[in-house]
């Protein structure tokens, strides 16, 4: 069904150890602040340095989120924010999150923190980059006011997500790697 958005800014993912504070805090927390957007963030194992952050930025903490509800919560928000851990970034190239899939497939437009995309796995135009917390404030700025950038970016996700990343393609290049290894 269709879902109206009821809040500008949506990030669904856990804190963790500490791993991303720096770049949550940079990407998300003060650039949702700095604008005064309303924004919710679902996961878990935020500690309460991490929650009274939250509380800060005045966003609502709305905790663990099961899977299959993604796509509704997603849909709830005008866009979202893709802030992969740091150290993942700098030693896994070219791997984005779980979430960077699913939000594109949901229709939603991205703004990224930094991330090599050495696989070229989502082509220019199917999300918008930061390099910085200023450039994220921006991004996010220009996704809720530019409403023709904002269908675009989302069209584009979809048509990426369609064309390279369902489920059949993944189960395809399994199955080929599975013959490659059966080969003599």
């Amino acid at each position: 069904p269709q879902i109206e958005p009821t809040h500008d800014v949506i990030w669904i993912g856990n804190w963790g150890d500490g791993e991303r504070s720096t770049e949550l805090n940079e990407f998300l927390l003060r650039p949702v602040a700095e604008l005064g957007l309303s924004a919710r963030i679902h996961g878990v194992r935020y500690p309460l340095d991490a929650l009274r952050a939250i509380k800060a930025a005045g966003i609502e903490y709305c905790r663990w989120l099961p899977a299959h509800w993604a796509p509704a919560a997603f849909a709830s928000a005008r866009a979202t924010v893709h802030v992969p851990r740091g150290p993942y970034a700098r030693s896994l190239p070219g791997i984005p999150t779980i979430r960077m899939f699913e939000a594109l497939a949901c229709g939603i437009p991205v703004a990224s923190a930094p991330w090599d995309d050495a696989e070229q796995l989502f082509p220019a135009g199917s999300y918008l980059r930061a390099s910085d917390g200023a450039e994220m404030k921006n991004a996010l700025q220009t996704l809720l006011h530019d409403s023709e950038l904002a269908t675009a970016l989302t069209t584009a996700g979809l048509r990426t997500i369609a064309e390279r990343h369902t489920c059949r393609h993944r189960a395809l290049e399994l199955l080929g790697i599975v013959d490659s290894i059966r080969r003599p």
